[in-house]
C-alpha cells in the first residue's frame, strides 16, 4: 500500500487546477519571451536569460554579443517606439528599458490615453548596472556605466559613468576621452 505523503504528491501532480495554471504560465511566457523573440534583430552571441520579458519584438534590435539578464525587460513602442542596443551591450538582472508611456492628461484613465512613444538607443559596450530603469527617447552613449538601481531620465555621453534618480554623471571610465576632454582640447 502507498504511503500517504506519496499519495498526496501524486495527488498535488495530477490535481486539475495545478494543469491549467502550468498552461497559463506556457501561454504567457510565450506572449512576453517565445514570441517577440522570434520577432526581433539579433546579432551573433546573443545571452538572453529565458526570464526576460519583450513586448514587439519587431522594434527591437540587439547588437553582437549582447548580454541580457535575468527579469530584463524590453519593452518596444505598439506602433513606432524602438529599442536598439550595441555590440557588447551588458544588461544586469532586472533591467527594465521602455520605448512607450502612457500620456498623462487629466480627466481621462491613464490607461484609456494614447502612448508616447519614443526610441531608445543603448551604445556599444554599455553597461547597465541591476534594476536601472531606461525611459522613452534616450540615448546612452558608448561605453557609459550606469550604476544600479538608477533611472536614465536624459541623454548620457559616451564612456561617462552615471548613478542615480535621475541618473547624472558622476565620473568617466579611466583611460577615456571624455566629453570635458574634447572641450578643453577646442574639440
Amino acid at each position: 500500500m502507498p504511503r500517504p505523503s506519496l499519495v498526496q504528491a501524486l495527488r498535488s501532480v495530477l490535481d486539475p487546477a495545478l494543469v491549467l495554471h502550468l498552461l497559463k504560465v506556457a501561454r504567457a511566457y510565450s506572449y512576453s519571451h517565445v514570441g517577440p523573440r522570434r520577432e526581433m534583430t539579433a546579432g551573433p552571441g546573443l545571452a538572453m536569460s529565458p526570464t526576460a520579458s519583450l513586448r514587439n519584438g519587431s522594434r527591437i534590435v540587439l547588437g553582437r554579443e549582447v548580454h541580457v539578464g535575468e527579469r530584463c525587460s524590453l519593452w518596444a513602442g505598439d506602433s513606432t517606439g524602438r529599442i536598439t542596443l550595441g555590440d557588447n551591450a551588458l544588461l544586469a538582472p532586472e533591467v527594465f528599458i521602455t520605448a512607450s508611456n502612457y500620456g498623462t492628461r487629466a480627466g481621462s484613465p491613464v490607461m484609456h490615453q494614447d502612448k508616447v512613444e519614443r526610441d531608445v538607443v543603448v551604445g556599444a559596450d554599455v553597461w547597465l548596472g541591476a534594476r536601472v530603469v531606461v525611459l522613452p527617447g534616450v540615448t546612452i552613449g558608448d561605453g557609459a556605466i550606469v550604476g544600479a538601481g538608477s533611472v536614465v531620465t536624459k541623454d548620457l555621453p559616451a564612456n561617462c559613468i552615471a548613478v542615480g534618480v535621475p541618473a547624472r554623471v558622476v565620473g568617466w571610465r579611466e583611460g577615456a576621452e571624455t566629453a570635458e576632454d574634447g572641450l578643453l582640447a577646442g574639440g
